[in-house]
C-alpha cells in the first residue's frame, strides 16, 4: 500500500454518504442498495440476501476453503410509530437499543408506507421547562417521549390524513460533521463507519493494492441492532467470520478514537485465542495504532453467527468510537488504522522479515 490518505479519504467519503442515508433496522433497502451499486462499480458481484443483507466475495477464483468473513451492519437505531395521541402527537418504541436520554429534541423524519417523509422532533411530553414543573425530575422513557410533527395538526384525525399510522419508521438526524483536524462525528458511526472501511478494503483489493491469501467474503448486514444481523447468509467454505464494528471508548478501556480496537471478549464471552492473537500480529506488522480491550456491554454479528450453529472461528476489530448509540465520535486515524490491520490480517506476507 502506498496512499494511505486517499484511501482514508474514500471510506470516510463513503461514510458520510452512507450516513446521509436513513436505514434504522427494518428500513435498509435504500442503503443496501448503495452499498450494491458501489460493489458493482468496482468490479464485484454482489447479491442481496433474502433478508435484505449485501453478500459479496472478492475473489471468487480463490479455493473456498478456509475462507474468510468479514461482517459489518448496515442498519441503525431508530424508532417506530405505535400510536397517534389524542394531541395529534406520535408515540414510539425503540428500533434497537436508543436510549431516549440521547434522542430528547432531535430532529427526525416519519416515513410513511406510501414513502411520503415528514419532519419533527423527538420531545418529552410537555417539554416547556417553563410550565412544567416535573422537567428535571422526569424520567426519560419512551413511555414518556413523543414525536412532535411540523405539521398543522392538532388531533389524531390530522395526523392520519397525512398517511401517518402505526408502523410508520422513525429515522433520527445523523448530524454528520468532519472536522478539519480529522475527527468524524454523527449519530450511528456504528456501524456505518465499519462499513465504509470494508468498502475502501474492497477498493483497494480490486485495484490491486491489497493481496487476499485466501478467499474473502463481505457481508453487510442489516439487522444487527436487532440481534440477528449475522446469523445467516455463511457461504460454503468459510472457516473463520471477522466483525467489522465499532471499538469501545470509554473508562477502564485503553482504546481511543484515532486507534483501531481488537476485541478479546464482550458480553458474549471470549474471542477466538488464535484469531485475537492473528489480529494482533497482523496490526503490528500493518504499522496500525491499535489496542487490546474487553468490552464490558457488547454483542457482534458474529456472535449471532455463532449462536445460528455455524462452526468458525471468530473475532472482533473496528476504528475507536466515543460515545456509542449516542452522538458518536471518531477520527480518520482510526479508519486508516483498521485499514492497515485488515491490510496485514489478509496478506501475511506484510511486514514479514
Amino acid at each position: 500500500m502506498e496512499n494511505w490518505n486517499a484511501l482514508t479519504d474514500y471510506s470516510v467519503e463513503q461514510a458520510v454518504r452512507l450516513l446521509a442515508i436513513d436505514s434504522p433496522s427494518g428500513y435498509t433497502r435504500r442503503a443496501a442498495e448503495y452499498v450494491m451499486d458501489l460493489y458493482r462499480g468496482l468490479g464485484y458481484a454482489p447479491a442481496m440476501t433474502t433478508k435484505g443483507g449485501v453478500l459479496v466475495c472478492l475473489n471468487p477464483d480463490a479455493p473456498a476453503e478456509n475462507g474468510l468473513l468479514l461482517e459489518a451492519h448496515l442498519d441503525t437505531l431508530g424508532a417506530m410509530v405505535t400510536e397517534i395521541t389524542a394531541a395529534g402527537r406520535l408515540r414510539a418504541t425503540n428500533l434497537g437499543g436508543l436510549n431516549p436520554n440521547n434522542g430528547e429534541a432531535e430532529n427526525v423524519r416519519i416515513v410513511t408506507r406510501s414513502g411520503k417523509v415528514y419532519t419533527g422532533t423527538f420531545q418529552l411530553h410537555n417539554a416547556s421547562v417553563h410550565v412544567n414543573g416535573a422537567y428535571s425530575d422526569t424520567k426519560r422513557s419512551f413511555d414518556a417521549m413523543e414525536v412532535v410533527i411540523d405539521e398543522e395538526v392538532e388531533s389524531r384525525k390530522d395526523v392520519e390524513k397525512l398517511g401517518i399510522m402505526a408502523g410508520d419508521i422513525i429515522c433520527f438526524d445523523p448530524r454528520t460533521v468532519v472536522t478539519e483536524s480529522g475527527y468524524i462525528k454523527s449519530r450511528f458511526l456504528d456501524d456505518k463507519l465499519s462499513v465504509a472501511v470494508l468498502l475502501g478494503q474492497a477498493k483497494a483489493a480490486a485495484e490491486g493494492q491489497m493481496k487476499l491469501s485466501r478467499q474473502v467474503w463481505h457481508h453487510i448486514t442489516v439487522f444487527e441492532e436487532v440481534g440477528h444481523g449475522g446469523a445467516a447468509s455463511v457461504p460454503a467454505g468459510v472457516s473463520e467470520a471477522i466483525s467489522v464494528d465499532m471499538g469501545c471508548v470509554g473508562d477502564g478501556l485503553g482504546c481511543d478514537e484515532r486507534q483501531v480496537s481488537i476485541c478479546a471478549k464482550d458480553s458474549g464471552g471470549p474471542y477466538h485465542y488464535e484469531v485475537v492473537s492473528a489480529l494482533i500480529d497482523a496490526a503490528r506488522r500493518g504499522g496500525a495504532d491499535f489496542a487490546v480491550d474487553v468490552y464490558p456491554h457488547y454483542g457482534s454479528d458474529v456472535e449471532a453467527t455463532l449462536r445460528a450453529g455455524h462452526d468458525l472461528r471468530h473475532g472482533l476489530i473496528g476504528p475507536g468510537v466515543y460515545a456509542s448509540h449516542g452522538y458518536e465520535r471518531s477520527h480518520r486515524k482510526g479508519v486508516e488504522a483498521t485499514l492497515r490491520l485488515l491490510w496485514a490480517y489478509l496478506d501475511p506476507s506484510v511486514g514479514s522479515c
